[in-house]
């Protein structure tokens, strides 16, 4: 509800969060439809795209990567453990934590590649100045979300 009469309930320059929302909505129903055609969740996709560029880190550090918690991740992880993607082995100096490793079925996946295609297609035709300054203004947003708390 505007705060006066003279306030529209939504200012015209919150539109790009529409347009994030929006983007966000279809990425992740196409990014959907690929991983499970894999067998895969969105979830546990994201898992395997991000630890095939982070092999060998503990979950602790996967987690803040993927920004969620632990104990969420645990789960993924041991779903994708059973089903062959990945494995735990002792972390070097801890034995009480586990390092990270795609097994063969995680790297052959086809979700890698995938990932690495689409977030080329997606930025297709857009010059490098303009990634810049949309990361910029992403990052921002992102900034003041952080600041407002409650997450």
């Amino acid at each position: 509800m505007p705060d006066d009469l003279n306030t529209p309930p939504f200012a015209p320059d919150t539109a790009i969060i529409d347009a994030l929302l929006n983007t966000m909505r279809v990425l992740r129903r196409h990014y959907d439809d690929v991983a499970r055609g894999m067998g895969l969740t969105m979830a546990r996709a994201q898992v395997i795209t991000v630890l095939s560029r982070n092999e060998g880190i503990s979950q602790t550090q996967l987690a803040a990567l993927l920004g969620i918690e632990t104990p969420t991740l645990k789960r993924q992880l041991d779903a994708l453990e059973t089903d062959g993607f990945l494995q735990r082995r002792p972390l070097q100096g801890d034995a009480r934590k586990n390092a990270l490793f795609l097994t063969e079925r995680g790297r052959d996946s086809q979700i890698t590649r995938f990932g690495r295609k689409l977030r080329s297609d997606a930025l297709e035709g857009i010059a490098p100045q303009d990634l810049q300054a949309a990361r910029a203004v992403l990052d921002r947003i992102a900034a003041n979300i952080d600041r407002m708390g409650g997450s």
